[in-house]
């Protein structure tokens, strides 16, 4: 009797301590992607990391303003120019249409049209490469002031390699 009773603490003890190893468990998943640019063609932020996060336009508490969004593009097209359009119009909603906040959408200080392409990069600056700005400035309310709440949108840009007499 006395070897039974040592027996089952034992077991015990090792069924406890194997359920304690599950029981403490963390799982994390997380996306990874790579963008690898051909050497010919490419628009791509010069800073990658800002462009699939939300970005703040910096509001100015003392002269109720709103600011711009400043942010540099490597661009390379060795064939030709570079056009760009929008994909629909920009703005910022609260959800409310009466509130939206216009934004005009400047690449290389050329304004972007959501009703066709115009170059953006010529073909001279294109094909050895070069860096340019990506500016979104908002466009002021007709009276001047904007209305309190928070407001969400996206910019949506359309590259293309344009090629010599297309």
């Amino acid at each position: 009797m006395f070897k039974k009773l040592t027996v089952m603490p034992v077991l015990a003890a090792a069924l406890l301590a194997s359920s304690w190893a599950y029981a403490a468990r963390e799982v994390h998943t997380f996306d990874v992607f790579v963008t690898i640019p051909t050497l010919a063609f490419y628009v791509i932020p010069s800073d990658p990391g800002w462009v699939h996060l939300e970005q703040r336009l910096p509001w100015n508490l003392t002269t109720s303003t709103l600011g711009s969004l400043r942010k540099y593009f490597d661009v390379k097209n060795e064939a030709g120019s570079i056009e760009a359009r929008l994909e629909g119009r920009p703005y910022l909603s609260n959800g409310t249409d009466a509130h939206d906040i216009g934004l005009r959408v400047l690449f290389n200080g050329k304004v972007l049209s959501e009703l066709e392409s115009s170059e953006v990069v010529s073909m001279s600056d294109a094909a050895p490469g070069k860096r340019v700005l990506l500016e979104i400035v908002p466009v002021p309310p007709a009276d001047g002031v904007y209305k309190p709440g928070n407001y969400f949108g996206s910019v949506n840009m359309i590259f293309n390699a344009v090629l010599p007499g297309a």
